[in-house]
């Protein structure tokens, strides 16, 4: 992302991020406008997200997909942040040394599950440290209300990237 990194850059680079996955995918539709909350708006059976931090911008697009959710985390969670936003058993479970996950995972997973399930609560009564995480035959799952997606991870030394794909 070209200096400054403000909310404009970031904005332009998320749209640049999607206009390039729409391609990857097929789609001849390139532009991605926003709903009037905010979320972008991906063109007819391209199901899609981005993500950006100060220095970065991803989209996934799935054709077909119900919903996408990415998120990319470059912070450290802090102890009391992961106490708060991951519940008891997330932490003693997929947290190291019992799991194989970081805080900074975890939140990024819960994130892009947020972003795939949205439209299982509305907004202001659906929160993303509601969605509960758990494994289940070695796949990291996040589910909200009877409605769950796998939620794949990668992380590296800086930067946790999560992707939820509901189908």
């Amino acid at each position: 992302m070209p200096s400054p990194h403000g909310p404009a850059e970031q904005f332009a680079a998320g749209r640049r991020a999607a206009a390039a996955a729409l391609a990857a995918a097929g789609s001849a539709e390139r532009t991605v406008p926003r709903a009037r909350d905010g979320r972008p708006l991906f063109p007819q059976g391209f199901a899609g997200s981005i993500s950006h931090t100060g220095r970065l911008a991803v989209a996934v697009v799935v054709p077909g997909a119900e919903a996408v959710g990415v998120d990319i985390e470059p912070a450290v969670i802090p102890s009391r942040v992961a106490a708060f936003v991951l519940r008891a058993q997330e932490r003693r479970l997929l947290l190291a040394p019992a799991g194989a996950h970081t805080a900074r995972d975890l939140f990024a997973a819960k994130e892009a599950a947020f972003k795939a399930l949205s439209c299982v609560g509305t907004l202001g009564e659906f929160l993303f440290w509601q969605i509960g995480l758990s494994r289940s035959d070695g796949a990291l799952l996040a589910a909200h209300r009877g409605e769950s997606v796998p939620v794949w991870v990668r992380s590296e030394a800086d930067l946790s990237f999560a992707v939820a794909i509901r189908r």
